[in-house]
């Protein structure tokens, strides 16, 4: 389904219709997975459920000047801030996104039956978070340069040239690797 059926589906659900909203969670639902099992080894279905909620919450808010899966993507990234935000408070330890959980063989190092997919999660999590999303985003979830802007809240030029320079490096990771967290 395109992306008008996204808004088709949004504005059932917003006059009431609470099936369509559980069809529209379920289209991105493994999207939303992956995005926060890429970064995290523990916390990630309560990170998908917060997501979820805070999407339920503010659904009348949003204005359809981008797509919904923006939209979501965009609330799922303040709470992985948030989530990185509650930890550094905790005390002195490393970054979540930049320790390897490979060490720990977390729940997502368990579904990565390849030393690839390992080792691109490992490379994934030593980069800025923002680029990590970013890079995961181009590639697996053919969200455009626009859409990155947007819930990267950064200008659209930055984020193309950064989308530019991506698709052009020869070490373009393969669609094969898509689904460390399925």
């Amino acid at each position: 389904m395109p992306d008008d059926a996204d808004l088709a589906l949004l504005d059932r659900w917003r006059a009431g219709d609470v099936g369509a909203g559980k069809q529209l969670f379920e289209r991105h639902f493994e999207a939303l997975f992956r995005f926060f099992c890429n970064k995290l080894g523990a916390d990630v279905d309560d990170l998908v459920q917060e997501t979820l909620l805070e999407c339920v919450r503010s659904r009348d808010s949003f204005r359809a000047e981008s797509s919904f899966r923006t939209f979501l993507f965009a609330i799922a990234r303040h709470r992985l801030l948030k989530h990185r935000e509650r930890f550094a408070r905790r005390g002195p330890m490393a970054e979540i996104v930049d320790e390897p959980i490979a060490a720990g063989a977390g729940p997502n190092t368990l579904l990565c039956e390849r030393a690839e997919q390992r080792a691109l999660l490992r490379a994934l999590r030593r980069i800025p978070l923002d680029l990590q999303v970013l890079l995961e985003l181009y590639y697996w979830e053919d969200l455009t340069s626009a859409e990155l802007a947007d819930i990267l809240e950064i200008p659209t030029a930055p984020c193309a040239v950064a989308c530019d320079g991506a698709s052009r490096s020869s070490a373009r990771p393969s669609r094969a690797w898509k689904t460390p967290a399925s």
